[in-house]
This record gives C-alpha cells, structure tokens and sequence, in this order.
C-alpha cells in the first residue's frame, strides 16, 4: 500500500509522492491518519541544504491525527483516539527520559542522544507530512485529545512551537514581573513571546525584521516591537526600556541576518548566506541582558553547515563574545525541547480556554500544496507565518 507524502528531493525542492505506507513495527507503536502536520522552520534547513539530509526523506515533525492502528503492547490508546506527537521521539525509560530530558533520549537513535520524526541525523523515523504515520513507544509519546475538531489549529502547534516558544523561556529562567527580549518573531519567536505574557512577563521585546510578523507581537503577546533594519536592537532595547532587560531568548539559530552584512549583500537574495552572521544574535543577546540575567536558546544550532558564510562556522564553531558573557555573569541554557515537560499543561490551558497559540497560523491547506508553501515560507514572505498541511 502506497501514500502520498512530502519528499525532500534536494536543496529547495520538494515534491509530493507515493511512498510505502507505515507498517507496525513493534508492539509498543500505533498508527495515525493524520489531520494536520506543520511545516517548521527548522525543516526550512534542510530544505535550503543547510544540512547533511539526502534526498528521498519524507518531512515533517509536527504532526496530529487519528489512531488507526495499535500495536498489542500499547494499553492507553485505542482506534479513534484523537492524538498529538511530540516532535522528539523518545523510549521513556532511558536515564535521560526518566529525568524529563526526552528531547535528548539515548535509544531511540544509537549514537545520537535525540530522535525526531522527518529530520535529518534524528533517526530513521519518517515524517508527517503525509496521509499516515506511526508512532513508535506511542503509550508515552501520543498525547490524546478530545475527541472532533476543536481546537484543530491549536493543539497541532503542541506538537513542538508552542512548547519549544515556552522552553525559551524556561531556558532563560523568566519569572514573573520580569523583563524579557525576544530575538526572532517566527513562530518559536512568537510562541516565546506569547509564553511571556501567560507566565507575567513585566515587559515584552520582539526583534525582528518583517512587518507581518511584528504585528502579531504586538497584538497577541503586548510586545513592544523592534525592527533591527532601522537600527541596532540593542541600542533599541536598553532606550526603550532604560537599562539591560532581565532575560533574553534566542528565536533565530544559525542562520541569523546580520544587518550590517545585509546591506552590503545583493538585494536580489535576502537571504543569501553572505548576509548571515551565525553569532550575531547571540552576541546582541549578550548585550541586551543584563548582568546576572540568563539567554534561553532555543534556536537551532548545528555541527556542521554546508552552506555557511565561513569555515569556521562550516564546523559549527561561533565567534561567541565569551570574555562579555563572563565579565557580566550570565547563564544560558540551549538545546531543543523536552515537549512532554510542557505539552499536557499547555493542552489544558487552550482546552480551558487560557491559551489560544492559533494567531500564528496563516495557511492551512492541501497537502499538494506543500512544495509552494516551502518556497514562500523559506522566502519569509509577508503574511506567512505558519502552514498547517491537511492530507
């Protein structure tokens, strides 16, 4: 039996075709029709060639459905369970599991501490971009929802932004009353910035440089915005606010834009490589915070990138201001989401009505429609902020 799904077939491109349909592979997994995946931002590296993934991989770590299937191991799930899937796949019962980390699970994908559906180095688990998935040790990994539709946009979000925007801001210890600057207003960018304001953020700043993308800020999380084409952030920030901010999340990763390179870059390519400086974000967040206070990095940083500006950050090595860093006491804490730390606690909130991370989704289509949606995602064309994929 074949499926359509989303194939990566080299750097910007993606079709859509038939591929073998998942199979139950061991007891402990169950099989999903899905009803919405999510095209991410980090699929957007490997779709650009920004990393080491061969073509032939089928896409997709954010991903919902129907249960369809159950392995005879599994006791907590049955056909017609509505459920969510952590983008992390994880065994739940290695040490790391055990200690909440199943963002980095060491048996899931040997060699690796970390495995994730449809990405590239994070196992051999295909993706969700697609009519059917399985999930493997799917007692600890699905999370059920109520039944029908409601809620559709929202809880597909819980799948990875909406917790990862929140573990930005656990990395960056934020507690209530305090102060925060938000680097990125992407949808992890916003998600941290709408976590702030749930958990009583005093002030809001989002950096970014698209004007769509801002006015969410400001209308959904009460963010004072900066665009950094109109000046330094920093200097924006520290006038705006008065002084350093407490806390500081880096939404961007590697392929952060450096202002000053952009100018001198050819227009026709707002994001070439030759615009990018991989440590200028982190370097600005270094600044923007305040002695003591702490960076949550989020942001997605790797060991090696085909297409970076340099050699050195070809190798994933970053000219980092460490000596500014230890001259003013500053934590950081990095590294991807635990998504089951936070995804029932955050299904709850939207269940209750406390929490709605819907703004961010600005298409939800067709499936056939994946490889135009890539192509203006990765444009960061205006207006589109989030895609859903609907088989």
């Amino acid at each position: 039996m074949s499926m359509r799904a989303v194939v990566y077939k080299g750097p910007k491109e993606v079709a859509v075709e038939e591929v073998d349909e998942p199979q139950i592979e061991h007891p402990n997994d169950v099989l999903i029709e899905i009803t919405t995946s999510c095209i991410c931002g980090s699929d957007l590296h490997m779709y650009e060639g920004r990393t080491a993934a061969e073509p032939g991989i089928v896409f997709g770590h954010e991903n919902m459905g129907i249960v369809t299937e159950v392995g005879d191991g599994v006791s907590t799930l049955k056909e017609g369970d509505r459920v969510v899937a952590p983008f992390n796949v994880a065994c739940g019962f290695c040490k790391n599991c055990e200690e909440g980390f199943t963002g980095f699970c060491t048996n899931v994908n040997p060699g690796f501490a970390g495995g994730a559906y449809g990405y590239v180095a994070m196992g051999p688990y295909k993706g969700g971009q697609a009519e059917k998935l399985r999930i493997p040790y799917a007692d600890f990994n699905a999370l059920k929802l109520p039944e029908g539709r409601e809620h559709e946009d929202s809880f597909a979000l819980l799948a990875d932004i909406f917790p990862t925007g929140w573990h930005g801001t656990e990395l960056a210890g934020l507690q209530p009353g305090e102060s925060i600057a938000i680097y990125g207003a992407g949808p992890v960018g916003l998600m941290a910035a709408y976590s702030a304001k749930i958990k009583g953020a005093s002030e809001i700043y989002v950096v970014d440089r698209v004007p769509s993308r801002l006015e969410l800020a400001e209308k959904h999380c009460d963010a004072t915005t900066i665009n950094f084409e109109e000046g330094n952030p920093v200097d924006q920030i520290i006038d705006a606010h008065g002084d350093e901010v407490d806390r500081g999340v880096d939404a961007v990763g590697y392929q952060a834009i450096d202002p000053e390179k952009a100018r001198d870059a050819d227009d026709d390519d707002p994001y070439d490589p030759a615009r990018e400086n991989p440590a200028v974000v982190l370097n600005q967040l270094i600044r923007t915070v305040r002695p003591t206070g702490q960076l949550g990095i989020p942001g997605l940083y790797v060991p090696s990138d085909p297409g970076a500006p340099d050699e050195m950050s070809a190798e994933g090595r970053l000219g980092i201001d460490f000596g500014k860093l230890f001259e003013k006491g500053q934590k950081l804490g990095t590294g991807q989401c635990n998504v089951k730390d936070y995804n029932r606690e955050l299904r709850d909130l939207i269940i209750e009505g406390r929490a709605d991370p819907s703004f961010v989704v600005s298409h939800r289509v067709g499936l056939d429609e994946a490889p135009e949606m890539y192509e203006a995602f990765d444009k960061r064309e205006e207006g589109v902020t989030k895609v859903l994929l609907e088989p």
